[in-house]
């Protein structure tokens, strides 16, 4: 812990909260027929978030207290950590499966998502790593081959839970950090390529993403099955028009939009508030986009550039997976909307990402 040098910026913290209390809000509304039926309590997920909306907060003003520098210390401890994680999901009996995903890790009654840890430990080993390489940066062999051979690690261990929409969400943060650093064009269009390809590959392989992909392009094909969650997910933000039908008065909810609390809340946040509630919560993401990568420009030096360009990308590549998804505008994968979705993980380690990045503000003046 070192002394403030001063105020963080309060644009981004209040937007953080802004969408924090509405995504606490939305997480009751959308949850609370599913968890009467399940549960036989409509407050099941809204205390559960309560919770890990506390513990989120706790996180993000530890880490906004404590120098940014200090996790250029943490960063490979951090990244092998996280990597150990990810190897013991995957081994049976000790990761959790549910709906046929292996994703969780237990220790008692409490569970924690390791693909979510990772998002934030590759943004930290990223920034460590290719500030300290920045002046080779051009160098594709020496400096941009490392740093992908972490990421095809993070990538695959992922990958292998499955769940593709962490893994790109991922690849796509570190792609930006490596335009940002000033890695040639061409070398970032060749894997651009490479992972096309590695991508199409992914869904040829799987038949169930191979599905997604066709009910994608056409959900009515198929619409009690494969295209059921795009078309549910249409109908909800469809039917709530310019002011909604009104907080709480959702029907989609009622058992017919799956996941409508996790995966698919901002469909549910359309159909009860409308365009101007989605508007909102876009505004929000473009007001927490500024001045994040306001922040990266005039952070002190290039390893809070990148760290605090990395942190804002990794945010926002969630955020615009996540709405392209329930807008129909790319075929659908499991990734949560940041700071509005029910989840633990998820929200805690967001929430102490963003603690960082307002740490780093305090060391700049953003006026």
């Amino acid at each position: 812990m070192i002394a403030k040098r001063g105020s963080p910026d309060y644009i981004i913290f209040y937007t953080v909260l802004c969408l924090l209390g509405l995504g606490i809000i939305m997480v009751y509304s959308a949850s609370a027929v599913s968890a009467n039926v399940n549960f036989d309590d409509s407050c099941y997920f809204l205390k559960r978030q309560l919770i890990w909306a506390g513990l989120g907060i706790l996180a993000m003003f530890f880490t906004m207290n404590v120098d940014y520098h200090v996790w250029q210390k943490f960063s490979k401890p951090i990244l092998i950590a996280t990597i150990i994680l990810l190897i013991m999901v995957l081994i049976p009996g000790m990761g959790k499966v549910v709906n046929g995903a292996r994703r969780w890790l237990g220790f008692g009654s409490i569970y924690i998502q390791p693909s979510e840890i990772a998002k934030l430990s590759m943004v930290l080993f990223s920034a460590y790593y290719l500030a300290k390489m920045r002046p080779m940066i051009t160098n594709f062999k020496k400096t941009v081959v490392p740093q992908l051979a972490v990421l095809m690690v993070i990538f695959g261990l992922i990958l292998k839970e499955p769940d593709l929409g962490t893994a790109l969400s991922i690849a796509g943060t570190v792609f930006v950090l490596l335009f940002v650093t000033g890695a040639k064009l061409k070398h970032l269009f060749s894997l651009g390529a490479v992972g096309l390809i590695g991508i199409a590959a992914a869904v040829l392989l799987e038949p169930y993403r191979l599905k997604r992909l066709f009910a994608f392009s056409n959900p009515w094909a198929d619409p009690l099955d494969t295209g059921y969650h795009i078309i549910q997910s249409l109908y909800a933000i469809g039917s709530g028009g310019l002011f909604g039908v009104g907080l709480g008065r959702s029907r989609e909810k009622f058992l017919y939009l799956p996941e409508p609390h996790t995966d698919f809340i901002f469909s549910i946040l359309g159909e009860e508030l409308g365009l101007i509630g989605t508007v909102l919560v876009l505004i929000l993401f473009f007001l927490f986009a500024w001045r994040g990568l306001k922040t990266a420009m005039l952070a002190p030096d290039i390893y809070g550039s990148i760290l605090s360009a990395g942190l804002t990308t990794m945010i926002l590549v969630q955020a615009l997976m996540n709405i392209a998804v329930v807008t129909a505008s790319m075929p659908v994968t499991g990734i949560p909307l940041p700071f509005l979705s029910f989840g633990g993980s998820a929200l805690i380690f967001t929430l102490a990402g963003v603690g960082i990045l307002l740490n780093i503000s305090r060391h700049v003046n953003l006026k």
